[in-house]
């Protein structure tokens, strides 16, 4: 078990590292979720009767749930793979005595630390604003991991099964991502939505993630209070980890025939 642990933060640290030496990928991270919060805050302000910190705590999770999340997690994830596999380093670590597990689980540890510091970031610019979480911490955080878990989850699937090439990650991410984050009421509020829509939202994981974040940060609610959508992202999250395990070791198999 140590074993794992240190091989898993190796692989984390590496991956933070190149990161770091990129800067570009961590910059835009960083702007992105920034630049969502200040636009639908300012449009909440200026078109509802929200005040400057009302609007700004739903900005808030809507800027990282379907925006930074999304793109640094999902985004990160197929790049990291797909990278890693046109320059031969997933060939050069199935040599070595690390074992997949701990690569499997070192991209969720990296991809989880980047989202820890946007949520930082957002938090920081929010709070400015007059924003303040009004709900339990460790609930709040127990969504931001699960929906962590699930975009990594999908960003595994989709960079063993279906990218080949870097070029490929913009489009996967943005055919199989886009609906759903809009979908899921990150740039417009679901109850803006007609009944029919909303009728299909409640089967997007991304509404799930922007209702249970947006009640416990808002409005206080407890445990008991978005146990339906808390259970909807355990189910998911989990089922995307599995999914995405069995995807990663489809692929190993391949590249070791190579």
């Amino acid at each position: 078990m140590r074993q794992i642990a240190r091989e898993t933060g190796a692989v984390a640290q590496r991956i933070l590292t190149e990161l770091l030496r990129r800067q570009r990928s961590l910059l835009f991270w960083g702007m992105f979720p920034i630049s969502i919060l200040l636009l639908i805050g300012m449009i909440l302000t200026g078109r509802t009767d929200l005040s400057i910190p009302e609007a700004f705590e739903q900005a808030a999770v809507c800027a990282l749930v379907g925006s930074g999340f999304f793109f640094s997690s999902v985004g990160g994830t197929v790049s990291t793979i797909v990278a890693e596999r046109e320059q031969g380093t997933l060939k050069r670590l199935f040599l070595s005595p690390m074992s997949g597990l701990s690569y499997f689980l070192g991209i969720f540890l990296a991809y989880g630390v980047v989202a820890a510091g946007q949520v930082l970031l957002v938090a920081l610019v929010a709070a400015y604003m007059g924003a303040r979480f009004h709900g339990d911490w460790w609930l709040g955080t127990l969504i931001v991991g699960l929906t962590v878990a699930a975009y990594v989850g999908s960003g595994f699937v989709l960079g063993t099964q279906l990218a080949r090439r870097t070029d490929d990650v913009n489009a996967l991410v943005a055919a199989f991502g886009l609906p759903f984050v809009i979908i899921g009421g990150t740039f417009l509020p679901t109850t803006l939505f007609p009944e029919n829509l909303l009728e299909v939202a409640r089967y997007t994981p991304v509404y799930h993630m922007n209702e249970a974040l947006l009640r416990v940060a808002i409005h206080g609610d407890g445990w008991a209070d978005v146990g339906e959508h808390l259970t909807y992202l355990a189910v998911f999250s989990g089922a995307m980890v599995v999914v995405g395990w069995v995807s990663y070791v489809r692929m190993v198999q391949r590249e070791r025939q190579l």
